[in-house]
């Protein structure tokens, strides 16, 4: 079986370094205003829905956002794994790229790309990201190389059910992107594997659910990309010292 690799940190540009730790800081901020009014992730998205039953979605209806083409759900399914439940992620035909059809799923203005699966325990914490097999979700099938170059579309830009759930997941995508890549990559690299069947036998495959999880912790890589700031910026001033040391007269 395929390894799953997440990109070593010394791979990641200035930029997504820079985006993923900004994305941290806005989680922090959503889990300040949360729990200052003993609330959290979770609680929010069931609030006023009523029992909480196994695979049906909350919201009732999902949530949408128009503008962005961005939609997310929550449920709870899987018995093998203590969690409370996931959220999955999506982007529409408005945010995909143009003229890009699936292989097997939902074509044209109907086209859906699931782009991860978020874990969360019972407090209301993120505890893994995981991707799935296309038949989960009934989702279009596009490649992960499709898909990661339109994940920074991925924004929920309102405030039903919740502002700071939204805003959060918002930057979920943003602080994780290096584990969203690695997960859709992973996952075609599995589906590859098994092309003894046709595509859409593997793609259909209820044998095969989950491709790939990654364990995650917020602070943990919060501390990870704060190292990796710091480490480039004692090299860049490394560098510097000695351009300057080889200026004449300097």
């Amino acid at each position: 079986m395929t390894e799953l690799r997440i990109p070593r940190l010394a791979t990641l540009t200035d930029a997504q370094l820079e985006i993923s730790l900004a994305a941290i800081d806005d989680i922090r901020e959503c889990y300040r205003v949360l729990e200052k009014g003993g609330l959290n992730v979770v609680g929010e998205v069931l609030k006023d829905q009523g029992p909480f039953y196994e695979m049906d979605h909350y919201p009732k209806e999902d949530v949408y956002d128009r503008d962005t083409a961005s939609q997310y759900y929550y449920h709870a399914h899987r018995e093998d794994h203590a969690e409370h439940g996931h959220f999955h992620l999506f982007l529409r035909d408005a945010s995909l790229p143009e003229g890009v059809e699936p292989a097997m799923g939902p074509t044209g203005e109907e086209r859906v790309a699931h782009l991860v699966a978020i874990s969360m325990d019972a407090w209301g914490y993120p505890t893994d990201l995981f991707a799935v097999n296309r038949w989960v979700t009934d989702e279009s099938w596009l490649t992960a190389t499709t898909i990661t170059t339109v994940l920074d579309r991925f924004a929920i830009d309102h405030a039903y059910p919740s502002w700071p759930v939204n805003r959060w997941l918002t930057a979920m995508v943003r602080g994780f992107r290096p584990q969203i890549e690695a997960l859709l990559h992973h996952r075609d690299e599995l589906i590859e594997q098994r092309r003894e069947q046709s595509l859409e036998q593997v793609l259909e495959d209820r044998s095969l659910e989950i491709t790939g999880t990654i364990p995650i912790d917020v602070e943990s890589w919060a501390d990870r990309l704060e190292a990796e700031r710091k480490r480039r910026t004692r090299a860049a001033g490394a560098g510097q010292n000695r351009r300057m040391q080889q200026i004449p007269g300097v």
